[in-house]
């Protein structure tokens, strides 16, 4: 039997597999995929695995990108929110916001006025309220163009999830806000970024994602690598987890093994400590 039959290994897209964190910030070109990943991921494959992305980017900012990587399981994507079956093209679980969470982001952006926003919609409409140079840069970044809008209009087509955006100083304030007042009790919460803190809908996470995705594929064991804090419960749902060099310190400090930046490769750091342990 091939050393990773019946193993799935689960990387966040953003910072982990591909560094677009410069891209984002201030605008340079986007470096391509480090070739020690695309060769750890092959090398993976060939031996029985089970590889995919579990990504916060939506269904529609991924598929460009997810063209050029070898994958052959669904991807998470909508930041936990849906598991997409690329070889078929069609979702196997999917979870949108309920219409209710409409009034509750209606209460952010009238309370915090220096606050702008990210909508997404189920047929892949982007709204922003308030844009910043911030939302055009991310814009570039996932390729998909946004609609400024002045007023929040009915979910349809349905939420599938929103974006706060502004300093961490004021995003604190917003998540404190919303459990205050109990508006999110039916909503996840969760940073992506320093500047980004994302609204979607209950239950959905990469870490429960994962593990249905695992379930899905049956497979025995379940490693995950990611970054920033939208991770932690995907980290959490692994047997095995892995953080890169440039994760977030509560991503070092959760029990991950540290393995290499992603410019030089993280994932092949991660393949190469499963190969000598599996071998």
């Amino acid at each position: 039997m091939a050393k990773f039959q019946n193993k799935l290994l689960l990387s966040d897209y953003d910072n982990t597999l591909h560094y677009t964190e410069a891209t984002l910030r201030e605008g340079v070109p986007l470096p391509p995929i480090s070739p020690r990943n695309l060769e750890a991921i092959r090398y993976w494959i060939e031996e029985g695995g089970r590889f995919s992305v579990a990504t916060g980017r939506t269904l529609a900012a991924f598929r460009s990108q997810a063209a050029g990587i070898p994958m052959n399981a669904p991807a998470v994507v909508d930041n936990g929110g849906a598991i997409y079956d690329f070889a078929s093209e069609k979702y196997l679980v999917k979870n949108i916001l309920a219409a209710s969470a409409l009034d509750c982001i209606a209460s952010v952006m009238e309370a915090f006025s220096q606050v702008s926003l990210e909508l997404y919609r189920e047929n892949g409409l982007v709204q922003v309220m308030r844009p910043t140079d911030w939302n055009r840069q991310h814009a570039m970044l996932t390729g998909l163009p946004f609609q400024v809008v002045e007023r929040l209009e009915e979910p349809d087509p349905p939420m599938i999830k929103a974006l706060f955006v502004a300093e961490r100083t004021v995003l604190d304030q917003v998540k404190a806000f919303l459990e205050r007042t109990g508006q999110a009790a039916d909503c996840e919460l969760i940073f992506s970024t320093d500047h980004l803190l994302e609204l979607t809908a209950k239950g959905a996470d990469k870490g429960k994602m994962a593990l249905r995705l695992k379930a899905l594929c049956g497979c025995d064991a379940l490693y995950c690598v990611g970054d920033h804090a939208n991770v932690l419960p995907l980290l959490g749902a692994a047997d095995r987890a892995f953080a890169p060099a440039i994760a977030i310190a509560e991503g070092l400090s959760s029990g991950a093994a540290a393995v290499c930046h992603c410019l030089d490769g993280a994932l092949g750091d991660v393949v190469d400590i499963l190969d000598r342990e599996l071998g």
